[in-house]
């Protein structure tokens, strides 16, 4: 049969009027959901914000080597940080921990400026009385080849946490970090006098794990009576601890007659931590701790065993911070405009 050519036409013409609107609510209802996709909520509905274009916020850094001032962009100030006060190796969620970390110790610290007789023009400095910062270049002379991938990864935790501090009563916490715990982490007012409602002493396991968990040393006992102040010579021993904290570390300790606080005997002998025992071997006093650092906040060995078990980075903040949120850091941006 002969199909006459204006029927064709005709055909092609109500076909096309036929599927267009329903290519049109398609196309657009897909764009639609794309565009209000539901926010990222944790178990407590907290709404955590994606990563937000990087803020206009600058920090002036003392170079404290060098002697000079170098301001610096915020998140790139952060990874500087990172990049200098935990391992590139770290798992990427640790990675994230402490890139949360440190942008929010940055902004409480200019929100709320000690006076450390910096010279004018700088608000902070590259060492451990704030956080260790390095710039690129010294990373670079510190990594050599392995810089691409460690600035890769450490630049992927901050972008993955840009736009975001955490909060206490909606005010940005002072952060604590260390090193590795004893197997607890120290509540604030053991150690610092401070009592901070979210830095309360935890179990914290996966820190045996750590290549620092104990260490032992021998130091003259000489050179003990010397910076302590003592004679265990005439003392006839050492002595005893007498207080314990609720981190499980010295909190009281009775030398040669003299009580001293754990931090005391720690920052006078150059310990690692406040959890040690003290025993004398003829002439020298033979000293094992646990744990490297203070012990209060969040535990970056700790962290890297939380991530490896497959908790997030929110997981581990909210672990080692009791009862904090993650907030926006842009509610904070128009006071911290105020302070420059």
């Amino acid at each position: 049969m002969e199909v006459k050519p204006y029927l064709v036409i005709a055909g092609f013409v109500i076909g096309f009027v036929l599927i267009l609107p329903a290519a049109i609510v398609f196309l657009f209802s897909g764009k639609e959901q794309a565009a209000t996709g539901s926010p990222i909520e944790n178990e407590t509905t907290e709404k955590v914000s994606v990563p937000e274009p990087a803020s206009t916020l600058s920090v002036s850094v003392y170079r404290a080597q060098e002697k000079t001032i170098e301001t610096v962009p915020l998140d790139q100030y952060v990874i500087g940080v990172v990049a200098s006060e935990m391992p590139a190796n770290f798992e990427l969620e640790a990675l994230k921990a402490q890139a949360l970390a440190a942008r929010t110790y940055i902004v409480n610290y200019l929100l709320n400026p000690p006076d450390l007789n910096l010279p004018k023009g700088a608000e902070v400095t590259d060492t451990v009385m704030n956080q260790v910062y390095k710039d690129d270049k010294e990373l670079k002379a510190l990594w050599g080849s392995d810089f691409g991938w460690k600035m890769a990864k450490i630049t992927k935790a901050v972008e993955a946490t840009m736009g975001q501090i955490i909060t206490y009563h909606d005010q940005p916490i002072t952060v604590a970090f260390f090193s590795t715990s004893n197997g607890y982490t120290e509540s604030s007012e053991a150690y610092w006098q401070s009592a901070l409602p979210y830095l309360k002493s935890v179990p914290s396991p996966w820190d045996r794990n750590s290549p620092k968990f104990s260490s032992t040393e021998s130091i003259p006992v000489s050179k003990v009576d010397q910076k302590l102040g003592v004679d265990i010579e005439k003392a006839g021993s050492i002595g005893n601890v007498v207080k314990s904290t609720p981190g499980h570390r010295v909190g009281k300790v009775k030398i040669a007659g003299e009580v001293f606080s754990g931090r005391e005997v720690r920052e006078k002998l150059g310990l690692r931590s406040t959890d040690f025992k003290m025993k004398r071997e003829g002439d020298q006093v033979v000293i094992t701790t646990k744990g490297w650092g203070h012990g209060v906040g969040m535990s970056q060995y700790g962290a890297n065993g939380m991530a490896k078990q497959g908790k997030e980075y929110r997981d581990i903040i909210k672990y080692y911070y009791q009862g904090v949120s993650i907030s926006n850091l842009h509610a904070y941006t128009a006071q911290l405009t105020a302070k420059k």
